[in-house]
């Protein structure tokens, strides 16, 4: 997250085998981790990743009391509590803008007319535990006092109060910008907590800009490593892309800290949200709920409930899981586990449905003639002979545990065999009206044969989807692929945009009865611009990413949220029409041949006072036609043309410039494309 919104808006609270469309890549495990932890913190707490509840990201300044007491009445009544939800943490914004006339934090009476030792107390009476949040500089995020030359009193007050957790974040921290300092101020408390003789977990919030991967361990038990979460998908994708070569620095008592979680916020979908609990939990974070738990959807509720992920994160070996292979946007993520199991995520972060694979031994385990392996989102035991691997949807995650100790390989021969199941062969995209022949396919993964194994697949409502070939097989050896070519046709007026493929893949249990996974697959419909000149923002892009919220039609970037753009402004110029985004930034359109030029005022939005450094490119099928050069806001608006003629498809690229990411709001005003 750029600096500035950080200070504005605070801190929210070995080598394996990838196959499949995108080709072949050997990496080696331990090339991920490549931290060195600090000695670990030895204050006997979070041996395990704390979980629980933070208020920031749901209600930012608008924390209380009552609110704090039925969020810890929530988490007992649903149950959250017995799954390992502990802490009940107050983020920024709960005191006065005074202290008092000894020196010490106010609690806002308002908001906590009990004090924060009376909401303790009840949170305490509920079996739960109270975390609070402060500042190492002389104001909060929020403006409030922080705790900058007042260590000893505040953490007191936090001991005096029953606080068992601390948040500790860094704004106006008055710092030289050197690490010495950092670790001065974060030492300053940690040795002022101690003091206190109370258990207090100590998590600090610096934004990762002094690597404290590299030497937090012995000071707090978990560190912010990046800027803030946004409940977007780019956000929590480019903060996972930075937390995960830390692995290194992790392990019981300290932990790196991606921050807290959006799911159930209502910024991604559910598949998404698996993703970010997947990961999260695959990366030994600090689980902290930050979403509104009494208006929970169930779908919520079974992300964060789901207690085979949840055994991930709190496994007691505590070795954060590292990037075994990764290839186009694809991931394989293992981690190794207490007993000797092995979890692995086969995380798409791409926006098409993947093929995605790795095995047992590549994942570090022995050799075996069976496995047994458990999806952990579909709740569902299986049996395999090494092999791992799935067509994962688009922003997906498959999570798998493999247990290779003999007993429950032979006990796992009584369980369905591991099917791996998808969709290929396909176009890269249709045009509605048009039909295209893909194949569905079902390969046996399992140590034993499948029998009589039948394949289903459905298309989106008013598609047809007709087989052209058997879709059973009466006996799928192991290692062998039923393949079933099919004809789907789209209709006139389909809408561009990925759509999904679904069906089944039924077989016999070994014991009786029927298996039934389901088949992912999907569809790319494009239509190309209509003739005469358009406005980019006025036509549907095939695909999108941003550096910080997402792209915005007719606005500017704003900052996270969509929608929170302001009229396009460059160099005191407002424009109409165009697309605001964050370095770096890609934008890509469909053209199908049949345009010729593509026109826009490119700059630096004002709204980041002068701030920001970006280059605007346009690509036309992988080669770039146009160039603006370096930019600043100061440089004012600039023309830049592109002859696109006959390119299939166009990218808008954005890059940061050289100098990072920092308040880079670039402008395509005005963008517009001419067609035949």
């Amino acid at each position: 997250m750029p600096r500035s919104v950080r200070r504005l808006l605070a801190c929210a609270t070995a080598g394996l085998l990838w196959t499949g469309a995108l080709g072949a890549v050997a990496v080696t495990a331990n090339v991920a981790a490549t931290a060195t932890p600090a000695a670990a913190l030895d204050n006997g707490l979070a041996r395990t990743p704390p979980m629980g509840f933070n208020d920031w990201n749901a209600f930012g300044c608008d924390v209380s009391e009552q609110l704090i007491e039925q969020t810890a009445d929530y988490l007992v009544s649903s149950g959250l509590k017995s799954d390992g939800y502990t802490y009940v943490n107050i983020d920024d914004c709960w005191m006065t803008h005074t202290r008092d006339a000894q020196g010490r934090l106010v609690p806002d009476p308002a908001k906590f007319p009990d004090g924060i030792k009376g909401t303790a107390d009840y949170v305490h009476a509920k079996g739960l535990k109270l975390g609070i949040y402060e500042d190492a500089g002389t104001a909060t995020c929020a403006g409030y006092p922080g705790s900058l030359g007042h260590e000893t009193t505040d953490a007191q007050s936090f001991a005096d109060w029953g606080v068992d957790y601390l948040k500790y974040d860094n704004c106006n921290n008055q710092s030289d910008g050197t690490r010495a300092d950092y670790l001065k101020r974060y030492t300053a408390m940690r040795d002022a907590l101690a003091a206190t003789g109370r258990p207090i977990v100590y998590s600090l919030c610096e934004w990762g800009d002094q690597d404290p991967a590299e030497w937090a361990g012995d000071i707090g038990n978990s560190w912010r490593t990046t800027g803030d979460i946004s409940d977007n998908w780019s956000s929590m994708l480019s903060i996972t892309q930075a937390n995960l070569p830390l692995a290194g620095a992790a392990g019981p008592g300290h932990w790196n800290d991606p921050d807290m979680l959006e799911v159930g916020n209502g910024g991604m979908t559910d598949t998404e949200y698996r993703s970010h609990f997947s990961l999260w939990s695959m990366m030994d974070s600090p689980l902290l709920i930050g979403t509104d738990l009494r208006k929970a959807t169930p779908a919520t509720l079974a992300i964060l409930g789901n207690k085979d992920v949840i055994a991930l994160d709190q496994d007691p070996l505590g070795a954060q899981a590292t990037v075994a292979s990764s290839d186009g946007g694809t991931y394989v993520i293992t981690k190794q586990l207490a007993g000797g199991d092995r979890a692995v995520a086969l995380f798409n972060s791409t926006d098409q449905p993947q093929h995605i694979s790795t095995t047992a031994t590549a994942a570090g385990l022995p050799k075996r003639a069976a496995y047994a392996v458990r999806d952990l989102w579909a709740h569902k035991d299986y049996n395999s002979a090494g092999t791992l691997s799935a067509t994962v949807p688009a922003h997906g995650t498959v999570l798998l545990r493999v247990d290779a100790s003999v007993l429950a390989g032979v006990g796992s021969l009584l369980d369905p065999v591991l099917a791996d199941t998808g969709t290929t062969g396909g176009p890269d995209h249709v045009e509605p009206g048009q039909s295209a022949t893909l194949d569905t396919y079902a390969t046996n993964l399992g140590a034993l044969p499948a029998a009589q194994v039948t394949v289903r697949l459905t298309a989106p409502d008013g598609w047809t989807a007709k087989a052209a070939g058997s879709t059973r097989a009466a006996l799928l050896a192991p290692g062998r692929r039923l393949t079933t070519p099919w004809k789907v046709t789209v209709p006139d007026g389909t809408a561009p945009g990925t759509y999904p493929l679904t069906g089944t893949v039924s077989y016999d249990k070994p014991g009786g009865g029927t298996a039934t996974v389901p088949l992912t697959g999907g569809l790319t419909v494009k239509v190309p611009p209509p003739a005469g000149t358009s406005y980019l923002s006025d036509l549907a892009w095939t695909s999108s990413s941003n550096g910080w919220g997402p792209v915005e039609k007719d606005t500017s970037n704003g900052e996270t949220a969509a929608g929170d753009g302001n009229p396009i402004t460059i160099g005191g110029t407002v424009y109409a029409k165009g697309l605001g985004v964050n370095a770096p930034a890609t934008i890509t359109y469909y053209l199908g041949g049949s345009c010729s030029q593509l026109t826009a005022t490119v700059g630096v939005d004002d709204e980041k006072n002068g701030k920001g450094t970006v280059e605007f490119e346009v690509d036309a099928d992988g080669k770039q036609v146009a160039d603006s050069g370096v930019l600043k806001n100061s440089d004012g608006p600039k023309p830049l043309a592109a002859d696109v003629t006959g390119a299939q498809d166009v990218q808008l690229v954005v890059t940061d410039g050289g100098d990072g990411n920092d308040s880079d709001h670039a402008d395509w005003a005005n963008a517009q494309v001419t067609c035949s």
